[in-house]
């Protein structure tokens, strides 16, 4: 994410609110709408004897904006997810995966909220919110999007994080280079882990970690994973080309996307990617971020409109 420009949001076109959008939340700026348009798909899963196996595909969301960074819901039954209006506005927005029901959960203008995330206790999301004066700094929100709270102050610009247990996460921090920072919300007070690093963050499953993405080095854009107790990174797997978006299983399966293609890695057994199904007779194109429900029957992707 980078920093928002201070253009009133009536000022500015619709195609370069969508540019801004991209800026801000890691897809390419796009210059005009159909390009920077994305949409949600819900993946049913069942479990083959290679790994994950697609049951059915279901289209969330169907509209030419931005609808992305999606997020479940501890039950699996809805999904959160950043949607920005004809106005520029950004909230964050929840849809019944049951129903196709979405409805606002933030209505905040000035400010704009992103990257919603259940905190550790399940009372409350996390978002990145950006400020009316254009700060971007980790907040908190009720679920039913009441009583903000700022949760690290002096940490900024954040542009995405993962939460490690219920006093540590792991943040993105803009910056040259970006940098990857272990922040404790007690002391509100964040040390720098790496540099140079993509905008994927997620929490390894069953271990007090997180897993991100290298950029440079050998190989380039590495999955690696850093482990907060330990103090200890490892390097995983490169990242899909083109892809650096990344998501886990319940079950220690890393998954992301080629193209129109679902691929996961497991760790200790496969050497590189495999293809799980290729999703284009759904609709599904250019997948970038993934989310994978806590009982690992389902997994949300975003894919290009």
């Amino acid at each position: 994410m980078n920093r928002r420009r201070t253009e009133s949001r009536s000022a500015l076109s619709w195609s370069a609110m969508l540019a801004l959008a991209g800026s801000l939340c890691g897809l390419p700026p796009a210059g005009a709408m159909a390009q920077g348009a994305t949409d949600l798909f819900l993946v049913r899963l069942g479990v083959s004897t290679s790994g994950l196996a697609v049951d059915t595909v279901v289209r969330l969301t169907n509209r030419a904006g931005y609808d992305n960074q999606p997020h479940f819901s501890a039950d699996g039954t809805a999904v959160f997810y950043t949607s920005i209006d004809a106005t520029g506005q950004a909230d964050i927005h929840r849809i019944d995966v049951r129903t196709l029901h979405s409805t606002n959960v933030t209505r905040t203008a000035p400010e704009s909220e992103y990257s919603a995330t259940l905190m550790p206790a399940g009372d409350r999301m996390s978002v990145i919110r950006v400020e009316a004066d254009s700060t971007q700094r980790l907040w908190s929100f009720r679920l039913d999007g009441t009583d903000p709270r700022v949760v690290l102050a002096a940490a900024r610009p954040v542009g995405y994080h993962a939460w490690i247990d219920a006093n540590r996460v792991a943040i993105f921090v803009l910056g040259s280079p970006a940098t990857l920072q272990l922040a404790d919300v007690r002391r509100d007070a964040a040390t720098v882990i790496a540099q140079n690093i993509g905008r994927s963050l997620q929490p390894v499953p069953g271990r007090t970690a997180v897993s991100f993405v290298q950029r440079g080095g050998d190989p380039a854009d590495a999955i690696r994973t850093y482990d907060a107790d330990a103090g200890a990174q490892a390097f995983l797997v490169t990242a899909v080309p083109g892809n650096e978006y990344h998501a886990w299983t319940p079950g220690g399966v890393l998954v992301s996307g080629r193209g129109s293609v679902l691929v996961q890695h497991v760790p200790g057994r496969d050497r590189e990617w495999t293809d799980v199904a290729d999703l284009a007779r759904y609709g599904v194109r250019g997948i970038s971020r993934l989310a994978v429900s806590r009982d690992g029957r389902a997994i949300v992707l975003v894919a290009a409109h």
